[in-house]
């Protein structure tokens, strides 16, 4: 199974475990996965991570509501097992097909090339322990940021959106070549939110993904790798 860049560093595991989210954390509910049937299992709540990840998110909304005291962070997923993950990776390979006229079951280069375009978001279901999903870490969240009534702000794109217009910086480069003075200040509103989500986060001590305006971690491989850090603090939670 492909491997990330970032599995090459060393895990020394420092034994937290996983924790429900603190009701200060908004949650969008009712969780996006969960909702289509991925297996959780019974006791399998989405909504819990690594304690020292939780204290890191609770410094980020505080950080957050220093700039703007009316919106909050809203947590749209956490903690993953690899049943899910190996769900969603195929779900979201179907569903991009199907958006693209192509059939999901049928071998061939335009399934290929969807894979692959997924692959840049969705991290493989690797059983291998020394190169686990970051989110099977508890140590990565996706969110985004919510105004007063917890409803999500327009961010640009939809969270698991498969393409460009998901990197953290992409109304940044598309306001440059916006005709369209209406157009430009929506995409600068969407840069500004972005960044502010990003800074908060970064300010508190996470990560984020390159490719993802929404994933943030603290402890894992891809934190470790983006630092320059010897080991990563969190393996995968079972």
């Amino acid at each position: 199974m492909s491997r990330r860049p970032w599995n090459a560093i060393p895990i020394r595991d420092a034994g937290e475990p996983l924790e429900p989210l603190p009701e200060a954390l908004w949650r969008l509910e009712p969780h996006p996965y969960a909702a289509l049937g991925a297996p959780y299992g019974d006791s399998g709540s989405p909504f819990r991570l690594r304690s020292g990840v939780i204290r890191r998110l609770l410094e980020a909304e505080e950080l957050l509501h220093l700039d703007q005291p009316a919106w909050r962070l809203a947590i749209f997923d956490a903690w993953r097992p690899l049943a899910v993950q190996a769900f969603m990776v195929e779900y979201s390979i179907a569903s991009t097909c199907r958006e693209r006229g192509l059939d999901p079951e049928a071998a061939g280069p335009g399934r290929d090339a969807v894979a692959a375009e997924v692959g840049r978001f969705w991290a493989p279901p690797n059983p291998d322990p020394d190169a686990p999903p970051p989110h099977s870490t508890g140590a990565a969240v996706d969110l985004t940021l919510a105004g007063p009534d917890g409803e999500p702000l327009e961010m640009g794109s939809a969270i698991d959106a498969i393409g460009a217009v998901s990197e953290p910086d992409h109304f940044l480069h598309a306001c440059s070549g916006c005709p369209d003075p209406e157009l430009q200040a929506r995409y600068r509103r969407w840069h500004a939110r972005r960044s502010l989500l990003r800074r908060v986060m970064e300010q508190a001590g996470f990560v984020q993904h390159p490719n993802e305006w929404w994933h943030f971690s603290w402890g894992d491989q891809l934190w470790a790798w983006r630092l320059g850090a010897a080991a990563a603090r969190y393996g995968r939670v079972a």
